[in-house]
């Protein structure tokens, strides 16, 4: 338990300082990720999602808390503040993290957060009036999911 617990923090420790390479590194080759915006990410992607929201990320500030180590994996709470690029709107993401553990490297990795407080603030009016609406999760998930396979052609990401 003390060991993944350390593994989680490690991950949280060198997100906070950007630092992508580690954070990929603290995943298995096979691991899955999920959350709202990118709910199926496998593989070399997460490390590729990663990165990409580090190298963009140039205000990015992360403050994480409540690292729990289980025999299994372990959970952790995290806060991002950002400006979302595509509208140039502050963000003050809260999320939770459950991760499955493995041989010392992260193979499941879910993140959980209110979509609809998220889409308030980083997309306006719109994400006021019809952020809770799937059509706008989806559109949102549809860009992301773009730009992220537009990142990882450019930097060879498989």
């Amino acid at each position: 338990m003390e060991d993944n617990a350390a593994l989680i923090t490690r991950f949280y420790e060198a997100f906070s300082k950007r630092d992508h390479a580690t954070m990929a590194a603290c995943y298995a080759d096979d691991a899955n990720f999920s959350d709202p915006v990118f709910p199926a990410l496998h593989g070399a992607r997460i490390g590729g999602m990663w990165r990409m929201l580090c190298e963009r990320g140039g205000d990015l500030e992360l403050k994480f808390s409540d690292v729990q180590g289980t025999a299994t994996g372990g959970t952790a709470h995290w806060e991002a503040w950002y400006t979302f690029s595509a509208t140039g709107r502050k963000v003050h993401n809260i999320i939770d993290a459950t991760m499955g553990i493995r041989d010392g490297k992260i193979v499941e990795h879910t993140d959980v957060f209110d979509f609809y407080r998220w889409s308030k603030m980083a997309l306006g009016v719109p994400g006021l009036l019809l952020g809770w609406s799937p059509l706008v999760r989806n559109k949102v998930r549809g860009q992301a999911g773009a730009q992220l396979d537009k990142f990882c052609s450019k930097n060879g990401i498989g």
